[in-house]
């Protein structure tokens, strides 16, 4: 039987390599590079090159473009848990006179801040930094092109005052507090701002012809945090299962799941596809998955991680244009959750209960639908529909005998046990819903007990 610690089966570890061959001659990419890792263990890697006997491997750094901005998002994050700022605190507040302060930081983070897409002038990406020495040239006399907070509109400048305002707190560079805020504590010894050998050179391959050119491969200066970084296979996907599971050396699972919620659905309106902080999320058949794009001239890439499979892939090529790597990294977490399904944790009992808790475990009934409270083993709770279609929650305790919700209609609302003088439950409240343990409980608040005829035939 295949375990998680295993390796893959031959037959997916072909189909893999399959795909990924196809991708990198269909796309017509000089190179093109990708690995699977579950559980954050890397369990495959495979690579294609235009020159025999040279296919990269996963220790190859390409430039990785946007995914640089969940990086830039992780430094947010960390402020926000030191209690050095809100998420909701105006940018003005911790870094002024940018012009664009009515932003709030959580605006940023999740592209809904109104800013321009790029920045003016001539193409950032192919362009020396040094061509925009000031965070006046990087946003131009009129940073806005929509109302702040109104839609999700992706914008570059906004991540550059993002990590401006990480090296305004902290007292240092943006490349140094990354390296050893979250690069050095996760093992990413391969992810830098700059190229360490072996790295890829970016192409540009002629759209009609099968000949191609060299790209520059430009400092970024200030716009770095919005896309500089070059990593390889193997540390994108360590960095994926830290997304799903976090690190309290780096940021604790709450935090990282709060960057995987939606924050910004995208312009057609439906959570198919979302935008979370820092995070670009999409929904699939199988649950949901996680991850960032990028691209910069010469270079194209994706990570995806699915948190219900425990997958996480990464697809890397060294060309302009050519090879869809979102789709194909997508692919590579579908092949393995499809053809290896994750192999179940054995159940055990939990290590310990409180016992006013495990009382309030089973059936409840909001009016006269069923519902039911389960303890997790992280020592919160689920309250969901007993069977079919309703609302669903899990809930985090808060040490003082309440919960506070984390997802779904209930995510932020406060769950409490109402208690009689005698120290017996009588309801639980959830934002101001009265849940009894049958229904219309006639000793219940409000709307208990409505009918003074109650139940009766017709």
């Amino acid at each position: 039987m295949t375990t998680p610690r295993e390796e893959l089966l031959p037959s997916t570890r072909r189909a893999l390599l399959h795909r990924v061959a196809t991708a990198q001659t269909e796309g017509r990419s000089p190179s093109l590079v990708a690995a699977v890792a579950r559980d954050g263990e890397l369990v495959w890697a495979g690579g294609r090159s235009m020159v025999d006997g040279h296919e990269p491997d996963e220790n190859v750094q390409y430039r990785i473009g946007s995914i640089t901005k969940t990086f830039t998002a992780v430094l947010v994050m960390r402020l926000r848990d030191e209690g050095v700022l809100d998420l909701n605190d105006p940018l003005e507040k911790h870094l002024p006179g940018t012009g664009a302060g009515e932003a709030t930081i959580a605006e940023l983070l999740a592209h809904t801040g109104g800013l321009a897409a790029e920045t003016p002038g001539e193409w950032w990406e192919r362009t020396p930094g040094t061509d925009r020495p000031e965070l006046a040239d990087v946003l131009g006399e009129d940073p806005f092109k929509h109302p702040v907070g109104r839609r999700h509109h992706y914008s570059n400048p906004g991540y550059t005052l993002l990590g401006s305002l990480v090296e305004a707190l902290r007292g240092a560079s943006w490349e140094d507090v990354l390296r050893r805020e979250v690069l050095e504590p996760l093992g990413l010894t391969r992810t830098s701002a700059q190229p360490q050998a072996p790295h890829a050179g970016g192409w540009a391959v002629h759209p009609w012809a099968d000949v191609m050119m060299p790209e520059p491969a430009e400092d970024l200066g200030l716009m770095a945090p919005a896309g500089q970084l070059w990593s390889t296979t193997a540390d994108l996907v360590r960095f994926g299962h830290f997304l799903v599971t976090g690190d309290d050396r780096v940021l604790c699972a709450d935090s990282v799941r709060e960057m995987r919620t939606p924050a910004a659905p995208l312009p057609t309106g439906e959570w198919d596809r979302a935008y979370g902080l820092g995070v670009d999320l999409l929904r699939w058949d199988k649950g949901s998955l996680a991850g960032h794009g990028g691209s910069l001239p010469g270079f194209l890439a994706a990570l995806w991680v699915s948190e219900a499979d425990g997958v996480a892939a990464v697809a890397l090529a060294n060309c302009t244009s050519g090879p869809p790597v979102a789709a194909l990294a997508i692919d590579l977490v579908k092949i393995v959750s499809e053809a290896e399904p994750r192999i179940p944790e054995p159940w055990r009992p939990l290590p310990e209960v409180d016992k006013k808790v495990l009382e309030l475990a089973g059936p409840w009934y909001w009016g006269t639908q069923v519902l039911v409270l389960r303890l997790t083993a992280d020592g919160g709770v689920e309250l969901g529909p007993l069977s079919g279609w309703g609302r669903q929650a899990r809930f985090r305790p808060n040490g003082d005998g309440t919960w506070t919700g984390l997802n779904g209609y209930y995510a932020g609302e406060l769950l409490e046990a109402v208690r009689r003088p005698d120290g017996s439950v009588s309801h639980l409240d959830l934002g101001s819903f009265v849940f009894t343990r049958k229904p219309y409980d006639e000793g219940a608040p409000i709307p208990g007990g409505v009918d003074p005829q109650g139940w009766r035939g017709f």
